[in-house]
């Protein structure tokens, strides 16, 4: 992806370096009295503190706004402290690198702070040359420190020292959706087809009560790396720092440079910047497509015809003959025929090029519940023919030929992590 905007050198308190297309992100967010604002914990009344009100703060005033905010919801931590308990961001502590930066493991008693639980949390070190910078780790205090649901990582605190952002989440102990998806490394098993349907079922959750806010809040950047997962293979939705407020009254779009990851980016939203709860249920259906195949969304490496997954496995998704060709290996035909055949139904229905055609959230979550207690199962491992396999391999080669013998320069296709 290439940039759209001149990329900067990140100033932490220029004017309105935290504005989200001049959106104010801190008011009251009321919920709608849908089902799942039901399981949240309740907003309270905060005062209205929008980006330009910290523009030219120093982190001393943008440490007292935010604790005048939240109270005691949010632990200010001292950089001092957090180097203690990760060995000064040691290797040793390292969980995984994104966008954002680092993610270490530490450990906090209940000695640290008044009324802090003694637990292991997940500290992300900004990256100050990075391009995301202080407006996103504003983002992600302010919306997660109003925001409560047991389908959204919890987020304990923050650290704000001259130009040193840190964040403090509960830690998810098997990581991310991706890493039991595609990284092979410390993961045996495959995940069985029942505790697939688990996690698309919470992370919708996640989905539905942020888009059934009285203002709705679009999480714009839904994929594997950013669902973790708890002990029990909960899944928790985090990394917040691209979320939008969505659009008031009678509108139903928001207008907004593009941003997100590509192959999970909804395709109006990529071509005209029009941003609605309906491109968050299109990287749903993305997500689907990988718990269903096993395969991430690009995939560079594999034949032209092959690298995007939407457009490989739309044809087989309405096709119960045909789908078992595209089901995951890695289940070795242990799933529901009939599970597999909704899931993809579902899937073929969020990824539709119409926005209005795609269900809502609360739909997406009554369809998947219905597929829990499936008890039937494939016969067959699911795995393409013999002679189908090797065909495809063939026609792969030669197209990897023919590509290398008509190979242009393409550097507008290669798209970083956050940008469109």
């Amino acid at each position: 992806m290439t940039n759209n905007e001149t990329s900067k050198p990140w100033r932490p308190f220029g004017s309105k370096c935290c504005s989200a297309d001049g959106q104010t992100i801190m008011g009251n967010m009321r919920t709608s009295k849908s089902d799942f604002s039901n399981n949240s914990s309740p907003i309270p009344s905060f005062r209205l503190l929008s980006f330009s009100d910290l523009s030219h703060s120093s982190s001393t005033h943008i440490n007292e706004d935010l604790a005048q905010s939240f109270g005691g919801d949010l632990y200010d931590f001292k950089l001092s402290e957090l180097r203690a308990i990760t060995q000064n961001f040691s290797a040793d502590y390292l969980l995984g690198e994104g966008g954002f930066g680092t993610v270490h493991k530490g450990f906090v008693d209940e000695k640290l702070r008044q009324g802090l639980k003694a637990q292991n949390v997940a500290i992300k070190l900004l990256d100050v040359q990075g391009r995301q910078g202080h407006r996103e780790w504003l983002v992600e205090v302010i919306l997660l420190g109003q925001l409560r649901y047991p389908h959204l990582v919890r987020l304990i605190g923050y650290c704000c020292e001259e130009e040193q952002r840190l964040l403090v989440y509960e830690f998810m102990p098997r990581g991310s959706l991706e890493n039991h998806l595609f990284k092979r490394t410390g993961i045996s098993t495959s995940l069985p087809w029942g505790t697939r349907l688990k996690i698309a079922i919470g992370a919708a959750k996640g989905l539905a009560f942020l888009h059934g806010a009285e203002n709705p809040v679009i999480y714009r950047d839904f994929k594997t790396s950013n669902i973790l997962l708890h002990s029990d293979f909960t899944p928790k939705l985090s990394d917040f720092g691209l979320a939008k407020l969505g659009p008031e009254g009678s509108d139903t779009q928001v207008t907004t440079r593009v941003m997100g990851t590509y192959g999970y980016a909804a395709p109006e939203y990529v071509s005209t910047g029009q941003l609605t709860t309906k491109s968050d249920v299109y990287s749903f259906g993305v997500v689907l497509l990988e718990l269903i195949t096993g395969r991430r969304a690009v995939e560079k490496s594999r034949c032209k015809n092959e690298q995007n997954l939407v457009d490989w496995a739309k044809p087989y998704l309405n096709s119960s003959r045909r789908l078992r060709y595209i089901m995951d290996q890695r289940l070795g035909g242990q799933y529901s025929v009939k599970g597999a055949k909704q899931v993809a139904h579902l899937a073929f229905q969020c990824i539709s090029l119409n926005p209005k055609d795609r269900p809502r959230m609360p739909t997406v979550i009554e369809t998947l519940e219905a597929l829990l207690h499936c008890k039937d199962m494939a016969v067959s491992c699911g795995q393409w023919p013999v002679s189908n396999t090797k065909i495809g391999a063939a026609n792969c080669r030669a197209q990897t030929r023919k590509g290398v013998q008509n190979k242009k320069s393409t550097s507008a296709n290669s798209i970083p992590r956050k940008t469109v």
